[in-house]
């Protein structure tokens, strides 16, 4: 099977590790890659928001499966443009897509498909959420607890482009729940826990992410199949009843509330960083059923889990969420790999024959373990072997859980 990979981050790197393992892989390509990309794939100079570019590299490469990383380029058709000429894709179509491009569209699905979620405000208030409704990389959610906190938060939503949406604040742990989908059926991976804010003791602003862990202690196999009973597979059926079947990754970010699970919010394909830890458990063929999905016939097939966990640590610019960095050497990453880690990369490249730094998030160190404590000492004794001048990370990922297990 020809498999071209779209996207070049973190989450496209895990992708590609777990695809390149496929015994049914012959040729992996991916657009536009990155450098650790490069080690398992073909990288091709093209844009993940080039439609036109990705239709004439898929079709110049016969690619038998196309698989989408990021949310933009689903958001914005490229699915669709691939689907028409025939190529097998997993990513869901524009319409689909809305699920996660437009929180209002959102809440209309899981209103009409009795999926739990928070309630809209009519007006801000403390204590309340500001979510942009549009794509906003991570970073278009403001909580606001205090009426200072509102009053600076409304200041923030003033730079989001479009509807603001107002919710009510809800408390307690959150979870990723992502499930493999071909429209009709889900089949659900290893829940995640991700650490959205940039600083230690979930301080500071909002991010993409600054690492994650799976699978989490509060949330065993019943409870899991009751999250995909109650929100995942409603939320299915209802786009299918529009005429937008689902066919991807469906990620239901959730909040277990002390009145049960609520979606927070949805997203069109896999988690960053949270695909990091999820895919390391994975024990069975990903690409199997990723291609399975994209034919519309899941039924029967399974994904085990590896009786493990795993915990990732991201490597960030010392400006970030504000900035990123471009050009400062990073070295010891086959160190942090000889330790026993995955180094995936998410904002890095090359220049003259050296790995440097090219983004906010630049790498994730993933190490796994026979449970969370094991994971967590080898994820951050390997990314202690990583030099990158003022780069940062936090301390306490997975710290809380690991007493909680």
């Amino acid at each position: 099977m020809r498999v071209l990979l779209v996207g070049s981050g973190g989450r496209e790197h895990a992708l590609a590790w777990r695809l390149a393992s496929s015994t049914e892989l012959d040729e992996l390509h991916a657009a536009p890659g990155n450098p650790g990309i490069a080690s398992l794939a073909t990288c091709h100079p093209v844009s993940a928001e080039d439609g036109d570019g990705l239709l004439g590299l898929a079709r110049s490469l016969a690619a038998d499966l196309v698989v989408v990383g990021p949310e933009a380029p689903l958001v914005h058709g490229v699915s669709d443009a691939l689907r028409h000429v025939g190529i097998p894709v997993f990513g869901p179509s524009a319409a689909a897509a809305r699920i996660e491009g437009s929180k209002v569209f959102a809440k209309a699905v899981m209103a009409a498909a009795g999926v739990p979620t928070a309630a809209v405000l009519r007006e801000p208030r403390a204590p309340c959420v500001l979510k942009a409704d549009g794509l906003a990389a991570g970073k278009g959610v403001v909580v606001c607890r205090t009426d200072a906190e509102l009053a600076a938060g409304l200041e923030v939503a003033r730079g989001f482009e479009g509807t603001v949406l107002v919710e009510e604040l809800l408390e307690g742990p959150e979870v990723s729940v992502l499930a493999v989908c071909d429209g009709r059926d889900a089949l659900g991976l290893a829940p995640a826990r991700d650490f959205k804010r940039a600083y230690d003791g979930d301080t500071g602003p909002n991010t993409g992410g600054m690492g994650s862990f799976a699978p989490v202690p509060d949330v065993d196999e019943p409870m899991l199949e009751s999250l995909l009973a109650t929100c995942v597979r409603p939320t299915l059926a209802e786009l299918a009843r529009r005429g937008t079947p689902f066919v991807g990754t469906l990620f239901a970010g959730l909040i277990l509330t002390a009145d049960g699970p609520r979606v927070l919010e949805f997203n069109c394909r896999f988690g960053d960083p949270e695909t990091q830890s999820i895919l390391p458990l994975v024990d069975g063929d990903l690409l199997g059923a990723l291609a399975a999905a994209a034919s519309g016939s899941l039924p029967g097939l399974t994904l085990g889990r590896l009786p493990a966990s795993a915990v990732t640590v991201v490597l960030a610019a010392g400006g970030y969420p504000e900035c990123g960095d471009a050009g400062s050497p990073i070295e010891g990453v086959g160190d942090a790999e000889g330790e026993g880690a995955l180094v995936f990369h998410a904002g890095t490249a090359r220049s003259d024959g050296r790995l440097v730094t090219n983004g906010g998030r630049l790498l994730g160190v993933t190490a796994t373990g026979v449970d969370l404590a094991e994971a967590r000492v080898r994820a951050y004794a390997a990314a202690d072997r990583i030099r990158i001048a003022g780069a940062r990370r936090r301390e306490d990922i997975a710290l809380e859980a690991v007493g909680q297990a």
